[in-house]
């Protein structure tokens, strides 16, 4: 899944003060993602987060806009209530998905950490204002105290919201999952991250697609030197379906469970025999529950 990008790309507004349209010349490009250090890199190979990829909107925008993420569709309507939208700077531009895990708390990726960020709730389409939709500030951004930035170990992050999100149909926290999913378990992920690799194109409409969690054989073949104890791949082998840049931070649900935090993967999305990575949860249950204990 990649970011999308799309004129206007956003209109998201807070719901106190109705509709903000986003325009996508308001955007300005983020700096570039930050790769793993090529020490650790497989060779021939370019990892990359999955970060919005703004720099690329004048590409997409002259592209026409697909259902798919990689290999995915349209998610139905408020069928993943706690999927979140970060939204950063002046412009409330889209950085990255998140996952609501109370009315006060959000989950994302800590390489998603800027200022000022705002959390948007209840979106389906992320360039007009929506009923269901809750635009809040975050107060405070709790990333992993052992997150490091080269080799993207611990990349999750704690966001504490302003105020209280009003839970309805489409405003409802996910549960982090109790244990660690085995091989071949079924997952869905999902986000506004492109729908197209290399080439990216940004899709209005929150994207949905269903792939599974990789053996840690395949996973450690795929990205020898690179997989830490907190890490987990999921996707397809024959490739095809999975998240992509614009995606980070987003949720993997597995089983009704929160499992993972798009974190990274392969620059051109979905190949055969390397799937995405994922900040796996169930090795953080600890640190996520004493933090929003100590805060609340």
């Amino acid at each position: 899944m990649t970011r999308k990008t799309s004129s206007p790309l956003l209109q998201t507004g807070d719901t106190r003060a109705g509709p903000e349209p986003i325009s996508a010349s308001s955007l300005q490009p983020p700096r570039s993602p930050r790769t793993l250090p090529s020490w650790i890199r497989p060779p021939a190979l370019r990892m990359f987060l999955l970060l919005t990829a703004l720099q690329i909107l004048a590409v997409a925008t002259a592209q026409n806009q697909g259902d798919k993420i990689i290999g995915g569709s349209r998610c139905i309507r408020n069928s993943q209530p706690w999927q979140a939208a970060l939204l950063a700077g002046p412009h409330r531009s889209f950085l990255c998905g998140g996952s609501l895990l109370s009315d006060e708390w959000v989950i994302t990726a800590a390489h998603c950490a800027r200022p000022n960020l705002r959390v948007a709730l209840g979106k389906h389409n992320l360039r007009i204002w929506e009923v269901t939709q809750q635009v809040l500030r975050v107060v405070r951004q709790v990333p992993h105290p052992q997150y490091n930035p080269w080799t993207i170990a611990n990349d999750l992050m704690l966001l504490q919201l302003e105020q209280p999100a009003r839970l309805r149909r489409a405003v409802r926290p996910i549960a982090v999952a109790s244990s660690c999913a085995s091989a071949g378990t079924p997952c869905l992920v999902s986000g506004w991250g492109t729908t197209s690799s290399p080439n990216a194109r940004f899709p209005k409409f929150l994207q949905c697609v269903n792939i599974n969690i990789s053996s840690d054989r395949d996973c450690q073949w795929a990205y020898p030197g690179a997989i830490t104890a907190g890490m987990v791949c999921a996707g397809v082998p024959q490739g095809g379906k999975n998240s992509c840049q614009g995606d980070s931070g987003g949720p993997l649900v597995c089983r009704g469970e929160l499992q993972g935090l798009v974190s990274w993967g392969m620059e051109n999305c979905a190949q055969p025999d390397y799937p995405s990575v994922y900040t796996n949860l169930c090795k953080y249950q600890t640190w996520i529950q004493e933090t929003i204990q100590s805060r609340s």
